[in-house]
């Protein structure tokens, strides 16, 4: 056994005896960028490390301190000033000719039949949620959009089969684009029901998944029970919203004042609901993408 250092490349050579005169030698290399490293040099690299982890943590944590602080500021702002004026020239017009033209059952049809209809028109049923929550509150209100919205997924579902083939070719012009929606027609049932769910909770366009879904050979249940869980948090904030216009609307009708710890409880359901949407919806869209680089993966091994 030799050891020969050439050219900062340091190499061991083991020979065995053998009847053959020849020698088999085993030759370990050691690269030249790391011939130069000693073990002082490795500890304040990885020193180096640690300390960039931390300043990441700490300015990461500043960030959401900052957001959080922002949006008490902005909320404290709507209620003081913007809020007030609203209601007083908006609102309460509307909630006004609201409870003058139509009757509770009347209303509760035009909820459900806004947000069953307008996905299939690519229109917004935002409002139509929050009015379902300032009229019939968690209950009947979140029953009310969760029918709606089974009726208003499955329609674009449907019509988009009978342009398949032209959303295919579609999909197929802009792969890298598609590559996260085709993600949601791969696997077996779970699979799909949970990709479904991650691109309703992602900032994806909801109203073009609607119509692409079918061309990405997802099946219709998954579609459906992922899509229902997926929107959870969105209704449940357009719900909160309706309840919270509608209980300013009433104390300035009244002209009265929330009390204080109402106040404060409003404000900080607000922010909670606020913040607790944002953090879903990060981890979605985080895993969402693991998953897109999975797949992208495996179409180049393909």
């Amino acid at each position: 056994m030799t050891l020969e250092n050439n050219a900062g490349i340091t190499r061991l050579k083991v020979g065995f005896e053998l009847e053959d005169p020849k020698h088999d030698y085993v030759i370990m290399t050691t690269p030249e960028g790391l011939a130069g490293l000693s073990p002082s040099s490795s500890s304040s690299s990885s020193s180096s490390g640690e300390c960039i982890s931390i300043w990441w943590s700490f300015w990461w944590w500043g960030k959401l301190v900052f957001l959080v602080i922002f949006l008490v500021v902005l909320a404290f702002c709507f209620f003081v000033w913007i809020g007030p004026y609203l209601m007083d020239e908006e609102v309460i017009p509307i909630l006004n000719w609201e409870i003058e033209a139509f009757s509770k059952p009347v209303l509760a049809v035009l909820i459900f039949s806004s947000v069953a209809i307008f996905p299939s028109l690519c229109i917004p049923s935002t409002p139509s949620m929050w009015v379902a929550g300032m009229t019939f509150g968690y209950g009947l209100g979140f029953l009310l959009i969760i029918c709606g919205v089974s009726i208003g997924v499955s329609l674009p579902y449907f019509i988009g089969s009978l342009f398949y083939h032209k959303i295919q070719w579609w999909l197929d012009r802009y792969p890298k684009k598609a590559s996260i929606l085709r993600l949601a027609g791969e696997g077996d049932l779970y699979d799909q029901f949970r990709a479904v769910m991650l691109l309703r909770i992602s900032p994806f366009p909801y109203i073009i998944y609607n119509y692409c879904a079918v061309a990405t050979d997802v099946k219709f249940v998954p579609y459906l029970f992922g899509t229902l869980v997926g929107i959870l948090p969105e209704v449940f904030i357009a719900i909160y919203t309706g309840i919270m216009i509608r209980t300013l609307a009433d104390a300035s009708k009244d002209q009265r004042s929330l009390a204080p710890l109402q106040i404060v409880l409003t404000v900080c359901g607000f922010i909670l609901t606020i913040v607790t949407t944002i953090i879903v919806t990060v981890c979605a869209k985080k895993r969402l993408k693991e998953l897109q680089t999975v797949e992208e993966e495996l179409l180049l091994l393909r």
